[in-house]
């Protein structure tokens, strides 16, 4: 294999990918990525066999071929070349030599044939996807899915849809964001379809819908679900499992309804935080009306008070939250009034934005 190529579209490329490459070294091979020179273009592919992804460059391909290579040290190498055209070519025992203006490296490689293959992706399969809607769809949600790996039925986004719907859900156990939206813009689609995509996986489509103009092609399978967008093709492999059901977990009884002003209570909770345990974030939320007291303490450390003017004529109930959660939501939300559904001390608290359904928030109090 032999080529060279402009510096600046391979760094894209290769910076793409970092996310990708595994990191633990289960397989060496998926440290590296397969590079591949043929037809004018560099196609570059990494994985960690739960993610794919696949990108191509412009290059003068001089000799066609194939091999894999380090993928942070093939990125770190080219991002300190001196000049702007690059030179590759590959000599025996799977050497890899990189040449710019004086400087030059060499490095070993794998051979191509043990790099595990992309999945076949049906062309024909493929459907327009809103950009912006995805965007939002996972930026509502993405603050509230677990992280724990071994509770891995809640270790990713719940992607609903269903004729013009689309519904987006993640959970931690302690909280769950709930977002819908009209579809009707995209493909129709007739049935109902379900699918549990890994947290991974939707962080580099997010990534990939920030790089990129226009909207993206997507196709969702029994296993896997490919996002498409220009020369980058992304494939996840579903999640396995039963993800909870949600619709239980939104309460429909939460009465007292209390209207705040969003960037006065985010500001407040950012202040009164402050002063609360580390670990736990606890402050208290105490309701009278028309008016909200915040507090938190620290054995340690001090407390904090802070009084806010809210809309609100229920009796007086006192309830305690993670501020981090409250935190999380209020950052997000587009509008200037947050609605907070509360029933009573020990029951779930809801958000919402003003007046709307769309985006549902739910976060479980705390014992303080």
């Amino acid at each position: 294999m032999k080529l060279t190529i402009e510096k600046n579209g391979f760094m894209k490329v290769l910076q793409r990918i970092q996310g990708i490459v595994e990191k633990r070294n289960t397989m060496p091979i998926l440290s590296n990525a397969l590079i591949e020179a043929t037809n004018g273009r560099l196609n570059i592919i990494a994985t960690d066999l739960e993610v794919y992804i696949k990108d191509s460059a412009t290059a003068n391909i001089l000799e066609e071929g194939s091999i894999t290579v380090n993928a942070r040290k093939l990125f770190e190498i080219v991002k300190e070349m001196p000049e702007e055209t690059i030179t590759i070519n590959t000599g025996k025992e799977d050497r890899v030599t990189i040449k710019s203006g004086k400087a030059r490296f060499t490095i070993m490689g794998l051979s191509s044939k043990d790099f595990p293959g992309f999945p076949l992706i049906e062309e024909s399969k493929l459907e327009s996807f809103d950009n912006a809607l995805l965007k939002e769809l996972i930026d509502k949600t993405s603050f509230a899915v677990s992280t724990d790996e071994t509770r891995f039925n809640i270790n990713g986004f719940l992607l609903e849809r269903e004729k013009t719907k689309v519904r987006m859900i993640t959970t931690d156990g302690h909280r769950l964001a709930f977002i819908e939206k009209d579809s009707s813009k995209n493909a129709p689609n007739t049935g109902k379809e379900s699918v549990l995509l890994p947290r991974k996986g939707v962080m580099e489509i997010r990534k990939l819908l920030d790089e990129r103009e226009g909207d993206c092609l997507i196709s969702v399978t029994q296993k896997n679900v490919t996002i498409k967008k220009e020369d980058t093709v992304i494939n996840i492999r579903l999640l396995e499992g039963e993800f909870p059901d949600y619709k239980k977990v939104i309460p429909t009884d939460n009465d007292r309804r209390i209207d705040t002003d969003k960037n006065m209570l985010l500001s407040s909770l950012k202040r009164v935080s402050v002063l609360s345990t580390d670990k736990i974030k606890g402050v208290k939320f105490n309701f009278s009306k028309s008016k909200l007291i915040l507090s938190s303490s620290s054995p340690d450390i001090g407390e904090a008070i802070e009084e806010l003017n809210v809309d609100y004529s229920g009796e007086d109930i006192e309830i305690a939250f993670n501020a981090r959660y409250m935190i999380d939501v209020l950052e997000v939300m587009e509008e200037q009034t947050a609605g907070i559904y509360l029933k009573d001390p020990l029951s779930p608290g809801i958000i919402r934005a003003d007046n709307s359904n769309d985006y549902t928030y739910i976060i479980m109090p705390m014992r303080l």
